[in-house]
């Protein structure tokens, strides 16, 4: 069990955050010297837990590049950051604008630059991608944008005690050891037709691989002695595929994706840890 008093924000806004999930994932992961995340989103787990090293893993290239700019040239990149927040920027046409260069952009500073921007002035904080890879996401239209300068700053510090990569789950999984615990977030099963979230990257994440993965935290645990936690939506299709886990606990928490505030009532989240006992 991992153990911190005081929690910190990611710099980045993101759907399926784990902010306010924090307490309930440190009551179920086990301790270990390294964390690994094969989906490892926004970073609030790794924000929030105590382990002496970190495998971070993402597929999306774009928050991995910003990561380990952030971690290599923090210096640099957040004044960088902190010009794009003039007000002169937050208009839909600049917006779309910078959008455009960030599509077109092969350079990963600038595109580390522009994701930030994208992501503190575009709807709800999404991160979503056509079929092509381009970036789709509307404007947000607040009136000011919040600059996370101290989240920044704070993760490019604890970023020390870690390594980002951009590959597969299954890659991630492959590159476990004894005394490892594995944390997956991955992309969630809708609850309805109509309320997926999940193209974060093109070639998204469906039910074939969600079976996958949990056949995945079986070996890892069961064979390897690696202990897996799992966090999704709580259903009759998430609770049957891990219904082979050493235990599972479903929680309530408050949406926070809807195009409707009305329509933000609390949903069930299922937590199922392999663990060889």
């Amino acid at each position: 069990m991992q153990t911190k008093k005081t929690k910190t924000r990611s710099f980045l806004k993101w759907a399926g955050g784990k902010y306010s999930l924090m307490d309930t994932i440190n009551e179920h992961l086990p301790s270990g010297s390294k964390l690994i995340e094969p989906f490892v989103g926004a970073g609030t787990v790794f924000l929030n837990t105590n382990y002496n090293k970190y495998l971070l893993n993402d597929i999306n290239a774009d928050l991995i590049n910003l990561f380990n700019e952030l971690k290599s040239n923090s210096q640099t990149l957040i004044p960088d950051m902190r010009t794009m927040f003039d007000n002169k920027y937050n208009n839909a046409d600049s917006f779309y604008d910078l959008r455009e260069k960030f599509n077109l952009s092969k350079d990963t500073y600038e595109r580390s630059v522009m994701f930030l921007y994208l992501n503190r002035h575009c709807y709800n904080g999404l991160c979503r991608y056509n079929l092509s890879g381009g970036y789709n996401v509307p404007f947000g239209k607040y009136v000011k944008p919040y600059f996370p300068q101290h989240e920044l700053e704070f993760f490019a510090d604890k970023a020390k005690k870690a390594t980002f990569t951009c590959d597969s789950y299954v890659k991630t999984f492959q590159k476990a050891r004894k005394g490892s615990v594995i944390y997956c977030d991955p992309p969630y099963v809708p609850l309805s037709k109509t309320a997926s979230f999940t193209t974060y990257a093109k070639d998204g994440f469906n039910l074939d691989d969600q079976a996958k993965l949990a056949n995945l935290a079986e070996t890892a645990a069961f064979q390897r002695g690696i202990p897996v936690l799992i966090s999704n939506h709580a259903t009759t299709w998430t609770r049957k595929i891990y219904e082979q886990s050493s235990h599972i606990d479903v929680v309530k928490v408050a949406r926070t994706i809807s195009h409707k505030g009305s329509a933000r009532k609390p949903v069930e989240e299922i937590f199922a840890l392999y663990e060889h006992t």
